[in-house]
């Protein structure tokens, strides 16, 4: 009796040992109330590796794993803790249908964002070549380019009715139109192809169950938002094809509606990025208390700075409806002066500030000093802080980024706004744009659950 009592408790603790073996293979086989102890020390265990392995994760990224653990253990860990910590500590998870899911969800708006940058850029070029009004119609669906040299004449003599053939470029050859054209065909067809390219992917994800309702929504708003640029874009190259109301001005778009076009072009690509990052990273990094603490003091300072850097870039899409960036080509005086005579020569006095020349660019250059200096500070005060090496990076990104941008638009200025400095300062405010969401994104504050598990201080190699 004594050899079979003790027989079973060796079968009983042998189980035990066989039950967190296999768990740690990623098998869940074990289950019942056979050793209830073993289970609770198992489930303390793993559920602390499980936040360990997934702080690691969203701060590295799906690459980046723990010394002494395999890949597939660690993703079904990273999987595990953001399941239970979504359902119990109120970490509501973007896409909860596995890290499978949420790689492929998380490549998509990437993708979708990088295709947003791609049409800014293009845009960017289309202005700058002054191809924008070379169609002088609109279709909501797109349509065929021409053919056949009846159908290019046709579209160039529909061009020839316009005021910049008339005042700007009377006399140009087919082929130089052929040109134009093709810039604004491409730059129209390419959003419609953004178009496509977000909505079937949207809906295969739909169906699969991948994307929750709060997601959904979130991505309705932004795709009836990437809808509407085609509407505001035809709104905004309308106004260019109205006869000036002076006979000695230039035919160009609307200030207003040129930098509404871009700025809800701005708009959307941080939608999307934003998103982005919250699907792949829904934890931010944070790997101590300490590290937590001082992230709420950079996010305190970078919340202003980013409102300061958007301002600025849509300041610029001012500078560039009213051509300002071909007037007062020195730097850094404006002419002969610091301050040009007329800025406020325009009544009432808001107009000055959208659609007068002088006080647009004086505007401009204010903001992007201002800009630099504020980023500049915040390098400053956090540089002492205790944060995350990821955080102190980007901060460091973003410092470079803007001496960049202040650089490309000088010598912008100075050369005279050719179109590729022009595309590259334009390139250059929305990839400052970028680096500011990141490091908003990556000072956020964590879950509840995730402050629970740190420690005061991270912990050192």
């Amino acid at each position: 009796m004594y050899q079979s009592s003790r027989m079973a408790s060796l079968l009983k603790k042998n189980k035990a040992l066989s039950c967190i073996y296999n768990n740690l293979k990623g098998a869940s086989i074990c289950s019942g109330a056979s050793s209830p102890r073993p289970s609770r020390v198992f489930s303390s265990t793993v559920g602390s590796a499980s936040s360990f392995a997934a702080r690691n994760a969203a701060a590295n990224g799906f690459g980046s794993l723990p010394k002494g653990f395999s890949t597939p253990c660690v993703r079904s860990m990273c999987t595990s803790a953001s399941m239970a910590v979504g359902k119990d500590k109120g970490l509501k998870l973007l896409v909860t249908a596995g890290l499978h899911a949420q790689k492929m969800v998380g490549i998509w708006l990437f993708g979708s964002a990088a295709w947003v940058f791609s049409m800014v850029i293009l845009g960017g070029v289309t202005r700058l070549t002054r191809s924008g009004l070379s169609m002088t119609d609109w279709k909501f669906t797109g349509s065929l380019p021409p053919l056949s040299e009846e159908d290019w004449l046709h579209e160039f003599e529909k061009y020839k009715q316009s005021p910049e053939y008339k005042r700007i470029n009377k006399g140009m050859s087919l082929e130089d139109f052929k040109f134009i054209y093709w810039m604004e065909y491409a730059h129209r067809m390419w959003g419609r192809a953004l178009g496509i390219m977000f909505a079937l992917p949207f809906s295969y994800f739909l169906r699969k169950g991948y994307i929750t309702l709060r997601l959904g929504l979130r991505l309705s708003a932004l795709f009836t938002l990437g809808a509407g640029q085609g509407l505001i874009g035809w709104w905004m190259v309308k106004s260019g094809l109205e006869e000036p109301a002076s006979e000695y001005a230039e035919p160009r778009v609307s200030p207003y509606r040129l930098a509404a076009h871009l700025t809800s072009a701005f708009v959307l690509y941080c939608g999307l990025f934003w998103t982005a990052l919250s699907v792949v990273m829904p934890e931010p990094p944070a790997e101590s208390l300490a590290w937590v603490n001082g992230a709420a003091k950079v996010k305190r300072l970078a919340l202003p700075v980013s409102l300061l850097v958007g301002i600025t870039a849509v300041s610029g899409a001012f500078v560039a409806g009213n051509d300002a960036g071909r007037a007062y080509n020195t730097f850094p005086k404006m002419g002969d002066n610091w301050i040009p005579d007329d800025i406020f020569s325009m009544k009432p006095l808001v107009r000055n500030f959208f659609e007068n020349t002088s006080t647009v660019q004086l505007d401009h250059r204010i903001l992007a000093t201002a800009t630099l200096a504020s980023i500049g500070s915040l390098w400053w005060v956090t540089r002492k802080l205790d944060i995350h090496p990821a955080v102190r990076s980007l901060i460091g990104s973003v410092v470079g980024m803007a001496a960049l941008q202040v650089t490309l638009g000088i010598s912008t200025l100075l050369s005279y706004v050719p179109v590729s400095l022009g595309t590259a300062h334009q390139a250059g405010a929305l990839t400052l744009l970028t680096l500011v969401i990141l490091l908003n994104h990556t000072v956020r504050k964590p879950s509840l659950a995730l402050l629970r598990s740190l420690p005061p201080v991270a912990r050192t190699a």
